[in-house]
């Protein structure tokens, strides 16, 4: 039996390669696509390779009126958590690609999760090497007590950080508090550029031209250091794979799943 999947973001980076591998997918169907900027256009005048015939919804809510099992969100920071909530609302399991979201937004949408008995899958960046960046962060974590994350993006990017740097420092997190030397209120000078306190790190955003999405988690310990970085290319194709498996793996779960490595094993 197929999965009925709806694409948020269907036109944009990320949107438009995940649609083509949805056709291409034997166990799965794409039955929806949002964009606003191509709204009331067919899917296929819109993305090559992907012939079907489905014409974009301009939001989600409108999108569901087709039954839907699954919808993937990657559009942007100001709409998702509404996009979220109106599919979980409604019993539809949910994909998070999309950044901007917070702790709060976080517990809130998995109350909601529970309450209608979904699945919610949330992952800062779905690329290998990402997963493993934060799986490697959090192992060095217990070793080493001080620690701080600089995120790199493109100009164009409006929020900061990035999901993938709330991911990071939110799992950290759950390995332990960082130590910090002196404390960031007694910075002496303008403390704003010790950057942002995230779950106890400290999280500094550079929005540049040239960049796509680069993490790096820096440890520091007398005479050593140790950086560990993900830095992504200007396809979106490593973030396909990921994306599709937490299509597949959703509906095994009920409530909020933060991070692509908790169902990779």
């Amino acid at each position: 039996m197929q999965l009925q999947v709806c694409v948020a973001g269907a036109t944009g980076w990320v949107g438009k390669p995940l649609c083509i591998a949805l056709v291409r997918a034997n166990d799965l169907r794409l039955v929806g696509a949002v964009s606003r900027s191509h709204a009331g256009r067919n899917l296929r005048e819109v993305i090559e390779n992907v012939d079907v015939d489905l014409t974009i919804s301009e939001s989600v809510t409108e999108a569901l009126e087709t039954p839907t099992d699954v919808l993937v969100d990657f559009t942007k920071a100001d709409v998702v958590k509404s996009n979220v909530l109106t599919a979980v609302n409604r019993g539809v399991h949910v994909v998070i690609g999309s950044s901007g979201l917070t702790n709060p937004d976080f517990a809130e949408i998995h109350e909601a999760a529970l309450a209608r008995n979904v699945g919610v899958i949330a992952a800062g960046n779905f690329a290998l090497t990402a997963v493993l960046l934060q799986r490697f962060a959090c192992e060095a974590a217990k070793y080493l007590s001080q620690r701080e994350i600089v995120d790199y993006a493109s100009d164009a990017k409006v929020d900061a950080p990035s999901g993938t740097a709330r991911e990071l420092a939110f799992r950290l997190s759950e390995v332990k508090t960082p130590e910090v030397t002196h404390a960031i209120e007694n910075t002496i000078g303008h403390k704003e550029s010790r950057g942002a306190t995230l779950d106890g790190s400290q999280v500094h955003s550079v929005r540049l031209p040239g960049f796509v999405i680069a993490v790096e988690a820096i440890f520091g310990a007398p005479d050593e250091r140790l950086t560990i970085r993900h830095d992504a290319g200007s396809g979106a194709g490593p973030y396909i794979q990921g994306a599709l498996l937490a299509i597949r793996k959703v509906q095994d779960h009920i409530g909020l799943v933060r991070g692509l490595d908790k169902i990779m094993d």
